[in-house]
């Protein structure tokens, strides 16, 4: 959801001018002394071509692994391309990464959302699922709210890397840090009360649609749930969907707060939209209104009040048609070649940053029905290198999460949650730490294409009822 890069802190030290000359019997002229400071000095152009070499062999690699993984699975791919994205340190991530201003920005929207809704209470529980490689360890830590926080990831090596973060907070706070447990799980396939910390804290694994005594009680543990840049992941089925949202509210707590970001399917339907309408013909939304009616293609949001969207039928009931469905895909591909139709190819957007990219068929009203398994690629500069992600509905995912005693509290894209927390007394101050803004309240310092990379995204907060 940076200042310039500083001096080259591996160049050697300048050569002491008092140094005997060589004795050296060469017969060549002996070699003439740099200015001082200036011996052995890496040049810029070195240093640059040293950087790129570097680069490249990183994306070599991520390549290979993703081509690897690929017959194995949507989860292994995702699982082995995290393990494969190296941990530079924070030095290079605000100096000399290409999308350090993103990097802030997403990373200050996230510490809004957590500042928000993690209330007055203090010894909080924290469940982050996706935790990662412990990115926003220093988030929870700066709240001084936190008694203990449990992350669980499905790649192994970040787990690894998110302990050996929070080990590294401890010795700097001479152990003022609140404790935490890590965790290598699969939050969407397996249940999370198998995690012996999660069972002691309370796990309540009766949570789900006609459970009236889960509905009563409640039985969870924990304050907090937190999913950054990672449910999406869960919509590959309605499966994992449901074992993804039965984990987040079993282990909450009645009053529970379940946050995180998600890309947008408002952007998505928009893009979607205007692929079709620029292919020609007025498409029809969901509503059988003229695609082609509406005059502003910037994605706006359904409203939260209102929902069409039918679980019964959508969710639970059969579906014959499944025309997003591999098999039926691959029917209707021989059919159209068979009548000598051209098959549709699929399309994609972006910047110099990011890409997101559809392989196949769309939906021409831009809404995605059944609400699973509507796959893109995406591609982030120097973080993500085109793995498969899904759409995810929102007022289907809205819906789904009722199933479960969560209600909906708050949803707004990245650029809203700037607009409405930068002046915030305490938040206002960090963006300028954080380098998002000018000193003084000024410009942002996030470039263009960096915007538009973040307003893929929004956030949201739902409460355990």
């Amino acid at each position: 959801m940076a200042g310039p890069a500083g001096p080259d802190r591996g160049t050697k030290r300048a050569r002491s001018p008092s140094r005997s000359p060589s004795r050296s019997r060469s017969r060549s002229p002996p070699r003439q002394r740099k200015r001082p400071g200036q011996g052995s000095r890496i040049s810029a152009v070195d240093r640059e071509a040293a950087r790129k070499r570097q680069h490249d062999r990183e994306q070599e690699a991520q390549r290979t692994a993703h081509q690897e993984a690929a017959q194995r699975g949507v989860h292994d791919v995702v699982k082995q391309h995290y393990n494969t994205v190296p941990e530079r340190g924070r030095e290079w991530r605000v100096t000399d990464s290409k999308i350090k201003g993103l990097r802030s920005f997403n990373n200050w929207v996230k510490s809004s959302i957590i500042q928000k809704f993690i209330g007055d209470e203090r010894n909080l529980k924290i469940m982050d699922m996706g935790c990662g490689k412990g990115g926003d360890l220093q988030k929870w830590q700066a709240s001084r709210k936190v008694a203990l926080y449990v992350g669980a990831d499905p790649a192994d090596v970040s787990i690894k890397q998110a302990r050996e973060r929070h080990e590294q907070m401890r010795k700097r706070s001479r152990g003022r840090v609140f404790h935490a447990e890590f965790y290598a799980r699969d939050c969407f396939g397996v249940s999370l009360e198998g995690i012996p910390i999660v069972k002691d804290v309370g796990f309540d694994a009766h949570v789900g649609p006609g459970n009236a005594a889960s509905q009563r009680w409640g039985g969870g543990g924990f304050d907090m749930v937190t999913m950054m840049f990672c449910m999406h992941y869960a919509f590959e089925s309605e499966e994992k969907a449901r074992g993804m949202l039965k984990n987040v509210s079993g282990a909450l707590k009645r009053g529970g707060r379940f946050i995180g970001c998600i890309p947008n399917s408002d952007v998505l339907s928009a893009k979607v939209i205007a692929h079709h309408k620029a292919k020609g013909g007025a498409e029809t939304n969901g509503n059988g209104a003229a695609a082609d009616e509406e005059d502003d293609d910037r994605p706006t949001f359904a409203s939260d009040d209102e929902d069409d969207w039918d679980p019964e039928k959508s969710l639970d009931s059969p579906k014959p048609e499944g025309e997003h469905s591999e098999e039926k895909i691959k029917e209707k591909e021989g059919d159209e070649k068979e009548d000598g139709q051209v098959e549709e190819e699929g399309f994609e957007w972006g910047n110099s940053i990011y890409r997101v990219k559809f392989p196949g068929k769309t939906p021409p009203d831009g809404t995605f029905r059944p609400p699973f398994g509507w796959k893109y690629f995406y591609f982030l500069e120097e973080a993500v290198e085109e793995v498969p992600e899904y759409v995810v509905p929102w007022e289907a995912f809205r819906a789904l999460a009722e199933d479960y005693n969560l209600e909906l509290q708050y949803r707004k894209p990245f650029r809203e949650v700037w607009d409405e927390q930068k002046d915030d007394p305490e938040l206002g101050p960090l963006a300028e730490r954080m380098n998002v803004r000018e000193r003084g309240g000024g410009r942002l310092l996030t470039s263009a294409e960096e915007l538009d990379a973040a307003d893929f995204y929004h956030v949201f907060c739902f409460y355990k009822v």
